[in-house]
This record gives C-alpha cells, sequence and structure tokens, in this order.
C-alpha cells in the first residue's frame, strides 16, 4: 500500500501540490491525469523520494521513501525526458542498471529486445525521443522492479508501440502484482488499463475512483412516467443530475441498478431506458462545476 496523506510542496512562489493524499493499492495500475502544469510531475518525483514534500507524508508499506535506499532500490522512475550516459547504447545502459539492480533481468531483458527492436550498439543520445522513451521503459521492465512509476510514457510513441507498452505493464501486473503509477495530460490514454484514476489540477486531487466501480455504479436513465414522477423519491441515491424534456424524464444517477430500477417502477414507467455512459461522461457530471477543467485534458 502506498499512502499519500494531505501533501504540500511549493517552489519559490509556486504552489505545486496543495494538501494531495491518495491511497495506492499494491499489484494495481493507478492513473494520474492532469494538463501540463497540473503538479504531476511533482507528486511522482515525490512519491520516489527525488523530492521530498514540504508537509503531509509518503509512505510505501509503512516506510518513508525519502532517503531510504532500500524502498528506493524497488523502484524505477521513468521521466518525461529520460537521462543516458552520452556515449552509451542499450548494451551499456543494460549492464549499468544490472549493477543497480539486485532484481535486473537479463533473460527478460534479452525477450523485451525482440519486441522493442531498438539499435543495440548505437548511443542512445542520438535516438529519436519516442526511441528513448522505449529504452526507458525496457530498462525499467527488466529491472523488475515492485513499483514502476512512469511520467508520460506514451509521450512521442507510435499507437502500436503505445499498445506494445500497455499490454507489458499489464502483463507484468498479473505476473508480478507490481505496482504501476502513470501519469498523462491525456484521459483517454489511462481509461482503457488503468484500475483507478486521480484527476490532478492545480495541485488539487479533483476526483479519484476506481474504474469499473464508477462505471457500474453510474448510469443514464431516460423514462417516460404513467404516473407524476418526484426527484425527491431517489434522495437516498447520489442524483448527479435531473432534467425534464417534454415528458422524457433524463438522470444521471449513482447507486445500487437493482434498487433504483425498484424505486422507479413505482411511478409505473411505459418507457425506461438505461444508458451506458463513457469515463468522460461520468467523470464530468461528476465534476459538476470543474468541468472546464476536465474538459481541458479530454481534448
Amino acid at each position: 500500500m502506498i499512502n499519500v496523506e494531505n501533501v504540500y510542496k511549493r517552489f519559490d512562489e509556486v504552489e505545486a501540490l496543495k494538501g494531495v493524499t491518495l491511497k495506492i493499492q499494491r499489484g494495481s495500475i493507478f492513473g494520474i491525469a492532469g494538463r501540463n502544469g497540473a503538479g504531476k510531475t511533482t507528486l511522482l518525483k515525490i512519491l520516489t523520494g527525488v523530492y521530498k514534500q514540504d508537509s503531509g507524508t509518503v509512505s510505501i508499506e509503512s516506510k518513508s521513501v525519502f532517503e531510504n535506499p532500500q524502498v528506493k532500490s524497488k523502484i524505477f522512475f521513468v521521466p518525461d525526458n529520460p537521462y543516458f550516459f552520452g556515449s552509451f547504447s542499450i548494451y551499456d545502459m543494460a549492464n549499468f542498471y544490472k549493477g543497480i539492480y539486485n532484481s535486473w533481468d537479463s533473460r527478460h531483458f534479452e525477450n523485451l529486445l525482440k519486441i522493442f527492436n531498438l539499435p543495440l550498439r548505437k548511443r542512445i543520445s542520438k535516438f529519436s525521443k519516442g526511441m528513448q522513451k522505449q529504452c526507458a521503459i525496457l530498462f525499467a521492465l527488466s529491472s523488475r522492479p515492485e513499483l514502476l512509476v512512469l511520467d508520460e510514457p506514451f509521450d512521442g510513441l507510435d499507437p502500436v508501440i503505445r499498445q506494445s507498452v500497455k499490454k507489458l505493464l499489464i502483463e507484468d501486473v498479473a505476473d508480478r502484482s507490481t505496482t504501476v503509477i502513470i501519469s498523462s495530460h491525456n484521459l483517454r490514454e489511462l481509461e482503457d488499463f488503468c484500475d483507478t484514476i486521480a484527476i490532478l489540477h492545480e495541485g488539487k486531487v479533483l476526483l479519484c475512483s476506481n474504474i469499473e466501480e464508477l462505471k457500474l455504479d453510474t448510469c443514464k436513465i431516460q423514462a417516460v412516467f404513467k404516473k407524476n414522477f418526484l426527484p425527491e423519491s431517489l434522495s437516498r441515491f447520489k442524483v448527479i443530475s435531473y432534467s425534464k424534456k417534454s415528458n422524457i424524464e433524463v438522470i444521471i444517477i449513482k447507486g445500487n441498478r437493482e434498487e433504483i430500477l425498484d424505486t422507479l417502477k413505482e411511478f409505473e414507467p411505459m418507457v425506461l431506458d438505461i444508458l451506458p455512459l463513457s469515463l468522460e461522461e461520468i467523470f464530468i457530471y461528476e465534476m459538476g462545476g470543474l468541468k472546464d477543467e476536465l474538459v481541458q485534458i479530454l481534448d
């Protein structure tokens, strides 16, 4: 379990994080979405012990991360712009990481080389940004960390490689219960393979939810009732949005679906349609007045 409790971080006059609180389960893929400048990179660097928070606590399995070599030895951080020694090839960097991570898996490294198909003897510093990002992910997966943290890993990758990386991450979680924390400025990049997503905006967590639970618990209902419908009849559920167009009642609601339908049957529905909502729609409805902030990371 990773616990982030009421974390603040300031750089001169800029307050990068403002009371961030998160709980991240072991063996999960946790996404952090937010536009550039939202505080994602700062949060990831605090999670990996690169930065120290000004206040609040960060712990992995109840152990502090900052200046804790034992904890850091189980973490691999892939920054947005990975650094490689100027003259090093892929094999040179592999030998470097092999000396740092006791968990380095040479056989897995060789298998991954076949997937990424990168020039093995060429200097990595001469690679394109996308190829360098692939190298960083290659070394991260080969190091077999318990916690893998990736900052904008899909930036610069073509769609085929992007899907390959997602598949590899899912397999690593399934095989070894690796915990993966991944950031992106685009919610759509995360929703198809993350277990949980947090929305970060101007240093604050706007929303944090398990994706499957959110989709199961939230639905859109369009209905025409024979009896006069009373919106207050749904007060024991979370009604996110209610409107009436002509004689059609439109309800966005969160709660147990069977119990909701039982309540609606009291008004003798002549038409009752339950419509699925996309993750984007759910987040927009959930955030209400913060809709504009969310739209910025959906575009």
